[in-house]
């Protein structure tokens, strides 16, 4: 049996929810806990505690206490820090919206102001240094957070290109890019389905001189055929390539932890 975490979360409450499109809800967290929370870590990846259906915040705080029980009751899923405002100190975090199958999920579709949940993190932004003659930029829905905080962060001289692939056009919306960086919208309206979409157009893309960093996530199959291309046919230096696995059709996210820690051993 799973022992519960040695670390007590903060416990943030949901100050607004918004939709950004049919497929992404927008969580903004606020309040004193997230006090002396780290600048400039958009893109980070975090892990959020969820309460159980029903569970009270006495009841949740309490499980963390050193007192608490021992067992793992409660689910934990990784997410990515999309922005942090330190005057308000607001946290948002995005979600990807697909039914009730998941428990983030099914919390995000009902959260309201005193949501809660806990908060552990964040980690370091995936990248920190822009020195490219050009970027690539490829995401799911499910790493949309973390190609927009990472195209936010660029220069403004920065050039290239970004594609998303959605499960449909009222998924399209603003996103804010250096002027150079050019949006590409794929449409995939299944994401149980496998896709070859991103792929394909990646191999077709005229490829520029220079030298070029990437940031790609989003479902492992994809993401492995990428990885492969661009490593191996394109030669591109593993410090300039950003590129992970987030998820995988047919696994909970524990299954997918479990794949990728035993793809790297």
């Amino acid at each position: 049996m799973a022992s519960r975490p040695k670390r007590r979360p903060r416990i943030l409450t949901v100050q607004s929810v918004r939709s950004l499109s049919p497929h992404m809800i927008r969580v903004t967290f606020a309040g004193p806990e997230l006090e002396g929370f780290p600048l400039n870590h958009e893109g980070a990846n975090c892990k959020l505690v969820l309460p159980r259906d029903g569970e009270s915040r006495d009841d949740f705080d309490a499980y963390f206490a050193p007192d608490g029980p021992e067992e793992k009751v409660h689910p934990v899923r990784t997410y990515t820090v999309r922005a942090f405002r330190e005057e308000g100190r607001e946290l948002d975090i995005d979600f990807v919206a697909h039914g009730d199958e998941g428990p983030a999920t099914r919390w995000a579709q009902t959260a309201k102001p005193g949501s809660f949940l806990g908060f552990f993190g964040p980690s370091q932004p995936k990248m920190t240094e822009f020195y490219a003659d050009w970027y690539l930029v490829a995401a799911d829905l499910s790493a949309m957070p973390v190609a927009e905080a990472t195209l936010e962060a660029m220069p403004d001289s920065a050039k290239g290109i970004a594609i998303f692939e959605v499960p449909s056009e009222d998924d399209i919306r603003e996103i804010t890019t250096p002027e150079g960086i050019e949006i590409k919208w794929l449409i995939h309206p299944d994401a149980h389905a496998p896709s070859s979409a991103q792929v394909d157009f990646i191999k077709a893309l005229d490829w520029r001189p220079g030298v070029v960093q990437t940031c790609i996530a989003g479902e492992s199959s994809v993401i492995r055929t990428l990885r492969d291309y661009l490593h191996n046919d394109r030669k591109l230096p593993k410090k300039d390539t950003y590129i992970s696995g987030y998820w995988k059709i047919g696994l909970v996210e524990d299954e997918h932890q479990k794949m990728k820690r035993a793809e790297a051993a």
